[in-house]
């Protein structure tokens, strides 16, 4: 894992140095999860089988950030349509290798103003940075944006969500809505500090639509022109296309409308998987650039082990030259016909990204 703390950076370093960054959509929390997780003799929780195959991927990386679309506000545990889930969820997100959790979502507010306090209490005691909630305005002003530092670079990253499903967040607790104004300005803060690429990770979209909305084309162009460098969505519980424009320089303005569902208890077509993103960020001299750009195909696979339902976040093109290792061919199937529609759309609407996997420790694209 790279240092995630500011420290004085050194640039024209020889040979060039990479940075690599993963991204993964909506982890989620229904009553099925919740259910999964309970050790019925002992009355805890233990979420860390659910990242069991995919921890290699998620750890492999510099820096892990993920869409928490939960709270963390304490018993009595519940799934939707207001989410808190037990904090053993973040403790298997921490040992999983996540390094930040986006908190600016619409189940923010899903416990109030306590349950906002509460998640980032959760999140602080297990060393897990995060962004998008706070306690108070001031505490935004300090600490936003939130600064990745590498020993070459800077990357700053901002969150915001389109709303809290209508709930009030009375002051002093603190959400991220999206404000293009407030973004443009909070981008220009980032550069003020040094930011080399500024992320903005973003609760956007119609659920359910593959295809970005008329309102995120809208807002991304307004953040591009603001100067953001990356946007990275999630909430539409689908996956939407991919895009990027490569050229001499690199790879430029990469948009991931939407990564799909990380790990829920949505079983439908298309909202039983989602995507991971990875992003090489390489400095330069005095400069840096995104070097490589690629999804991972994600499943969550749900057999049913000593009578209970389990679930295992899969990475799929290891898992699709494995139907053995299914309970069922309904199981496989499901999978399969997922990764048909994926790589469908990403293929017909998307660019710039490549499809990857993690082969004996080694990121390489796929053939298919």
């Amino acid at each position: 894992m790279a240092c995630l703390s500011c420290a004085p950076l050194i640039l024209g370093q020889e040979p060039d140095t990479v940075l690599t960054l993963l991204f993964t959509g909506d982890i989620m929390g229904h009553d099925g999860q919740i259910a999964s997780a309970r050790n019925d003799s002992t009355g805890t929780y233990e979420y860390d089988s659910v990242f069991r195959y995919i921890t290699p991927f998620i750890s492999s990386a510099d820096v892990a950030t993920g869409n928490l679309e939960v709270t963390l506000g304490g018993p009595p545990y519940k799934g939707y349509p207001a989410f808190s889930s037990p904090d053993e969820l973040a403790v298997a997100c921490r040992n999983a290798g996540f390094d930040i959790l986006v908190t600016a979502n619409n189940h923010s507010a899903d416990r109030g103003p306590k349950g906002i306090f509460r998640t980032l209490r959760v999140l602080d005691s297990l060393g897990i940075r995060h962004t998008g909630t706070w306690i108070s305005p001031e505490e935004r002003d300090i600490i936003s944006p939130l600064m990745i530092c590498h020993e070459s670079m800077r990357i700053a990253l901002l969150a915001y969500t389109y709303g809290t499903n209508g709930i009030v967040v009375p002051p002093p607790a603190t959400v991220a809505y999206i404000d293009t104004i407030r973004a443009a300005t909070d981008i220009r803060r980032a550069e003020l500090l040094g930011a080399d690429l500024t992320i903005i990770f973003i609760h956007w979209g119609i659920e359910y639509d593959t295809i970005p909305s008329a309102e995120q084309k809208k807002t991304a162009a307004a953040l591009r022109r603001a100067g953001a460098d990356i946007i990275i969505g999630s909430h539409p519980h689908v996956v939407q296309p991919v895009a990027a424009e490569i050229d001499s320089a690199g790879i430029r303005n990469p948009v991931v409308w939407s990564m799909g569902n990380f790990v829920s208890n949505q079983r439908t077509r298309r909202r039983d998987g989602g995507i991971m993103i990875r992003l090489d960020i390489t400095a330069k001299g005095d400069t840096a650039f995104i070097s490589d750009a690629g999804y991972v195909l994600t499943w969550v696979y749900t057999p049913v082990e000593n009578g209970k339902k389990k679930f295992y976040i899969l990475p799929c093109a290891e898992f699709e030259k494995k139907p053995e290792l299914f309970q069922s061919s309904g199981h496989y199937d499901s999978m399969m016909l997922y990764v048909k529609d994926a790589r469908r759309l990403l293929d017909n609407h998307g660019s710039g990204f490549r499809e990857m996997t993690l082969t004996d420790g080694k990121w390489i694209g796929v053939t298919r």
